[in-house]
């Protein structure tokens, strides 16, 4: 593999031939802050808050968009950049509602850590504003289109991830919006609710509807576990405030999906704590459903299908296996049910 050698704020750095700047300044450990930049989907350089300062240039060009070099030496921090990051983070806070302290992305905004890092405290231009509605008709995701920088990381990772493209550029200019075809609201529109919008927004404009409210960033513990919903084991991070579990998040280091979740995995977690959950084995006793021990439960199961086989035959018997289980876990069904019971009467619910 060929290879470029450059120099990022006087560290010699050597990639591969068709990196970018961004990635050379990632690999020598130099922050660039980005709001449209996401290594897993395409570049379009659109917000330009990346900008360097390349020997030799007369601009300052988007370094996610610009190709490394030999020889070339870059500045990532010299006055010039940090005064063209300031005025963009200028113009964006412009007409961007300053309401930090209820919104829900407050501790977990990218916009919000660029604005103090760069000392922008308040927007220095005045001028019209949006006051887009909130778009509440889907039944998971929350829109806020006040609040959206309009970055299209949802419209490319609804295209190009999940192939979909449910949400795109509506209309010109100042007017310019996310929203699926005809303008209609997400709700009528023909969005599957898999959430991978709201895993890249880099501001408060989507949010899980069922979190607002429950908790900031620092106070929510994230553990890692497996989604329980079928057998392909993706990777997610519950929420967990007070010894509850609050909601389900994604994460890019997924072994098996990356951010990428179903409307199950994603959404499908009330039941965790829905008072209805069976916690414990319930036998009938006297026509009443009682609680019971595992030992009970399942002596009383045995003696049923043993029942039921000296009785009807081991036909009469039938098997159904869950996709939520293991393979490891659904051959030993396989195997209990012709090995044991003696049927062929096995069925799955992922067969079809």
């Amino acid at each position: 593999m060929s290879t470029v050698s450059l120099t990022v704020d006087g560290i010699p750095v050597t990639v591969p031939a068709g990196a970018t700047v961004l990635e050379a300044a990632r690999q020598a450990g130099i922050a660039i802050p980005t709001l449209c930049h996401d290594p897993e989907l395409t570049k379009p350089g659109a917000c330009r808050l990346c900008v360097v300062e390349i020997q030799g240039m007369r601009n300052l060009p988007a370094s996610c968009v610009t190709t490394a070099a030999e020889g070339m030496v870059v500045s990532t921090c010299s006055p010039a950049v940090v005064e063209a990051r300031q005025t963009i983070l200028d113009l964006l806070l412009m007409n961007h509602p300053q309401d930090c302290l209820t919104c829900h992305k407050a501790g977990d905004c990218r916009l919000q850590d660029y604005a103090y890092e760069y000392g922008v405290r308040q927007p220095s231009f005045q001028g019209e504003r949006h006051n887009y509605p909130l778009d509440d008709s889907n039944p998971f995701i929350a829109r806020d289109l006040n609040k959206c920088i309009l970055c299209g990381k949802c419209v490319r990772v609804c295209e190009e991830v999940q192939g979909r493209s449910v949400v795109g550029f509506a209309h010109r200019g100042f007017n310019t919006r996310i929203a699926p075809p005809m303008d209609v609201q997400l709700g009528e529109s023909d969005c599957v609710f898999c959430g991978s919008c709201v895993s890249v927004c880099p501001v408060g404009a989507l949010a899980e509807k069922q979190m607002l409210g429950l908790g900031r960033s620092w106070e929510i513990e994230k553990v890692r576990t497996v989604c329980p919903y079928c057998g392909t084991g993706c990777t997610i991070e519950l929420n967990v405030k007070g010894g509850k579990v609050i909601g389900v998040t994604s994460t890019p280091e997924g072994e098996v999906n990356g951010r990428a979740l179903c409307v199950k995995g994603r959404f499908g977690y009330n039941f965790i704590h829905h008072p209805d959950r069976l916690k414990t084995p319930l036998i009938r006793k006297d026509g009443e459903f009682v609680e019971a021990t595992w030992d009970e439960a399942l002596n009383l199961v045995a003696e049923k299908f043993r029942e039921i086989k000296d009785t009807a035959g081991p036909d009469a018997l039938a098997v159904l296996t869950s996709a939520r289980c293991t393979n490891e876990e659904n051959y030993l069904v396989n195997k209990f049910a012709r090995a044991v019971l003696g049927t062929n009467n096995i069925d799955h619910c992922a067969r079809l």
